[in-house]
């Protein structure tokens, strides 16, 4: 009986209007409960001991840290429907949502892989995003050289022993220098998602955006799977192009000595479909659901650090740069 129905679900058969919808109607049941299994396998997954003690200056409670900052005022951000931003960052993403395919996001691996753009100090790249303000953001306006700074010194306050994640707060953004050598934003800025399967209803601006991306017609990538295996790895599949996937290569690539934890924030971070909304567990490893605490963790000083209150970026320069000669020294290729 069973191989029956595979065999009737294969044929090009002229069903009726009211079979149609019934048939669809199955198909989705059955893949909401293909995400609803693996959202239970996620939950059952032992996570590994974290050894994230924050600090608690003079024996009092920091009340600025990232967490209570997340608890108190994360409904201000990631507004996506209203804002003096809104219309900018709406367009940011209707572009990356029609031109983002497989086919694009493989000729930019094959344009960046090999890190032969440029020859330049970690310290350099990130000051030339002094020049940069992401139009994706809904949050701020001013250069994201600025943000680089908020958060590693946040990350500092309350992990003050764990230079790594420091520094990982500073670098996180980096990759956006793409955008001075040419790359429209649509493709540097912005949450990433896979390409190659089903656009998944978590993605920003779902509903309105993906109606001219041609993958969204291409039978090979319109199912839940798409071309991937359950529980492939994250590690297999393809992510929209953008800074996380460049800059987790040039480290890669030059040998840098930030912890596994570090780099894979650094490539998942803008990830917000799985690391916030659940979405995607169906393609994870065992390895993405341990490592997905540490990416919550450094979610929160990324996003909730974001205000007006300027660092000052010339005090902070001399501890910063002994963390990058500690971990990504000399001159990287890019």
């Amino acid at each position: 009986m069973k191989s029956k129905k595979v065999t009737l679900l294969s044929l090009n058969i002229d069903l009726s209007p009211s079979n149609r919808e019934l048939l669809n109607r199955v198909r989705s049941s059955l893949d909401t409960h293909i995400m609803s299994s693996a959202k239970s396998v996620s939950q059952a997954v032992r996570q590994p001991q974290m050894n994230l003690k924050p600090a608690n200056p003079s024996g009092q409670e920091c009340n600025q840290t990232a967490a209570r900052i997340y608890n108190e005022e994360k409904i201000a951000y990631r507004n996506f429907q209203s804002g003096f931003l809104q219309q900018r960052v709406l367009n940011t993403y209707r572009l990356m949502h029609t031109h983002q395919t497989v086919e694009f996001v493989k000729g930019k691996i094959s344009q960046w892989a090999s890190c032969s753009h440029a020859q330049m100090a970690v310290m350099d790249a990130l000051h030339a995003l002094d020049q940069m303000v992401d139009e994706s953001d809904p949050d701020v306006d001013f250069p994201n050289s600025f943000h680089a700074y908020q958060t590693a010194e946040e990350i500092r306050k309350v992990y003050p022993d764990m230079d790594w994640l420091q520094l990982v707060g500073l670098l996180h953004d980096v990759g956006k220098i793409l955008t001075l050598w040419g790359e429209p934003q649509w493709c540097v800025v912005g949450d990433t998602y896979p390409v190659g399967c089903r656009f998944q209803d978590s993605i920003v601006y779902r509903d309105c955006t993906f109606s001219d991306n041609p993958d969204l017609k291409d039978l090979r990538y319109s199912s839940l799977y798409g071309m991937y295996k359950p529980n492939c790895g994250l590690d297999n599949v393809l992510m929209s192009w953008g800074h996380d996937e460049y800059l987790y290569n040039v480290l890669k690539t030059n040998g840098c000595t930030l912890p596994e934890e570090g780099l894979f924030m650094i490539r998942f971070h803008s990830f917000y479909p799985w690391h916030t909304e659940g979405d995607y567990m169906h393609l994870c490893s065992n390895k993405d659901l341990n490592m997905l605490q540490w990416v919550k963790e450094f979610n929160k000083f990324d996003l909730y650090t974001k205000c007006d209150d300027m660092p000052n970026v010339k005090e902070l320069q001399p501890y910063y740069q002994q963390l990058i000669d500690k971990y990504c020294p000399g001159k990287l290729c890019w």
